[in-house]
């Protein structure tokens, strides 16, 4: 295996982080005062996606700085290996081919498309039969509700794509269960009717302990409604890898629709993960965010660095992360139907890039895998963006805007709107000491009280945001937002120099969740624990009795 290079080993990082030493002094609204195009040069189009990152802390010889670290790195090379099917998943020793999974054609993966088409197919038949009502229960009553049973990335993608398109909804209503908390499956079940209910499995390995705890409670909840062995079937189908397991399970083998080693589950709501999806907004519209995210794929691959819209969003989370020390990242979608968003992008990025070493397993001499989070605005607004506006931590942010609303309801969108951009005008101009005295003198305080109180309400500004608009939120701009966001956490990854398909991080918890287990059903087991986890299973045994 060559012998990578550390990305803060490069020439051009270290001119970056002279760069940066000035960069931190640097008004925006100076930068902006000084170039009358800088909002135009700093503006981006793609696959029906814009991207404003003017707001953003560089200047144009940053920017030059930024790209030719990319270009030291190798980053162009690293997309073109990602989509010829190199196994860049070293650890697994398997390509990295979700983009498969919404193509339209391939040259080099044929035999793997084929597989892709006819699972498409598969889906295609089965959403139309559960929407036409042709897919009927034990009673013979149609299917009215789906289930979608999984978690992580099982959960995550196909509940986000399902409640942003809920204006594309048909009758067939969809749900996510994902905690094994037993109350989340008892208050999904509450109000549905046993008869019309069809349960998606989703587990590749189809031993995920959540999972499977979760179909089991399904399968009795369906039993206990008369439904009998015969016709159990009719409310099952799995997405797996492991058909025999499924069958054990009782789903029968034409119920299930496959998912490939080179596909990571953060990665798979394109697939028959994606089926839930299909029900809920039909085959028609599950296609469109196909191609939405096929269109950023061909963006991705034919851009210049330049002007690439995941390379330069990674560029600028480098620029961010290493050199202006910012350890987080806030997500902020300005549309109620992205509120899942920041919890698909913290499985998306910090699954992928939680990583302390290189893909040679060398410990790497930086930090990775900054902390993504946030909500939906304008909700953030009365909870964290005190601490965005005025806090010590620097939370670089990406505003997320439909620029149309769906409900037609357009004062109160305007509203949504105004707020939006808003917040990215106060996040980078902020107000000085003396704005902040000029306003409270205003307001009739003395100059003694106003000198006070300003530093109260003054907010140091030059906070870096993105904004990235659409039109509309569609099954294509969807799409093609999420690809985005896949491609920019792999040019971080790459750029970083690790591997963002392996998630080994998780393993050992499992495994150790096993033990526990066995330890809180049989009180001899022999697994020996530390003294603060014997205690808690202790009280834990306690509270039973």
């Amino acid at each position: 295996m060559t012998e990578r290079i550390f990305l803060s080993a490069l020439r051009s990082y270290q001119h970056l982080a002279a760069l940066a030493q000035t960069a931190a002094t640097t008004s925006l609204k100076k930068l902006f005062a000084e170039d009358s195009d800088r909002a135009d040069r700093l503006h981006l189009t793609a696959a029906g996606l814009a991207l404003d990152y003017s707001k953003q802390l560089i200047t144009p010889e940053i920017l030059t700085g930024l790209l030719t670290l990319a270009q030291e790195a190798g980053l162009a090379a690293e997309i073109a290996d990602l989509f010829a099917g190199v196994h860049i998943n070293n650890t697994e020793d398997r390509p990295a081919l979700h983009m498969l999974l919404r193509a339209a054609s391939s040259t080099g993966s044929k035999p793997r498309l084929e597989q892709v088409e006819s699972s498409r197919e598969l889906m295609r038949t089965w959403s139309e039969q559960v929407r036409s009502g042709a897919w009927v229960g034990f009673s013979d009553a149609p299917i009215t509700d789906v289930v979608n049973i999984g978690i992580g990335g099982s959960d995550l993608g196909p509940r986000l794509v399902t409640e942003a398109l809920q204006p594309f909804q048909g009758a067939v209503a969809c749900h996510y269960v994902a905690n094994v908390d037993p109350a989340d499956l008892q208050g999904c079940l509450l109000d549905l009717n046993p008869a019309s209910t069809l349960f998606i499995i989703c587990s590749k390995s189809f031993r995920t302990e959540e999972t499977l705890t979760n179909g089991l409670a399904a399968r009795q909840w369906l039993i206990n409604a008369g439904a009998s062995d015969n016709n159990l079937a009719r409310h099952f189908v799995a997405v797996t890898s492991n058909v025999e397991a499924a069958r054990e399970f009782g789903i029968l083998e034409q119920h299930c629709l496959p998912m490939w080693d080179w596909v990571g589950g953060r990665y798979s709501v394109w697939s028959g993960i994606g089926l839930s999806c299909a029900i809920a907004i039909g085959w028609d519209n599950f296609a469109r965010f196909l191609a939405g995210a096929e269109a950023m794929d061909q963006h991705v691959q034919s851009a210049a660095l330049s002007e690439n819209m995941p390379v330069l969003c990674s560029l600028l989370d480098i620029w961010n992360y290493h050199f202006l020390a910012a350890g987080n990242h806030v997500v902020l979608p300005y549309d109620n139907g992205l509120r899942q968003l920041p919890a698909y992008l913290q499985q998306l990025t910090m699954e992928s890039n939680g990583k302390r070493v290189n893909t040679n397993g060398t410990p790497l001499p930086y930090n990775t895998g900054p902390v993504l989070w946030g909500s939906a605005g304008t909700m953030g607004q009365h909870s964290f963006h005190q601490l965005l506006h005025q806090g010590t931590l620097l939370c670089p942010a990406d505003f997320v805007l439909p620029l149309t609303t769906h409900t037609g309801m357009q004062a109160q969108h305007r509203r949504l709107v105004a707020n939006c951009l808003a917040q990215s005008r106060t996040l980078m101009i902020g107000r000085s000491i003396e704005e902040a005295e000029a306003a409270l003198r205003e307001r009739g305080l003395s100059h003694e009280e106003a000198t006070s109180l300003a530093p109260h309400l003054a907010m140091p500004g030059n906070r870096p945001s993105n904004t990235i608009t659409m039109l509309s939120l569609t099954p294509n701009t969807l799409g093609a937002l999420l690809a985005l966001y896949e491609h920019r956490t792999f040019c971080t990854a790459r750029l970083w120099g690790i591997n963002p398909f392996d998630q080994w991080g998780v393993e050992l918890g499992k495994e150790i969740g096993v033990q526990v287990l066995e330890k809180l059903e049989n009180a001899e087991a022999s697994t020996i624990m530390d003294a603060s986890t014997e205690q808690l299973i202790s009280h834990w045994r306690q509270a039973q009795s």
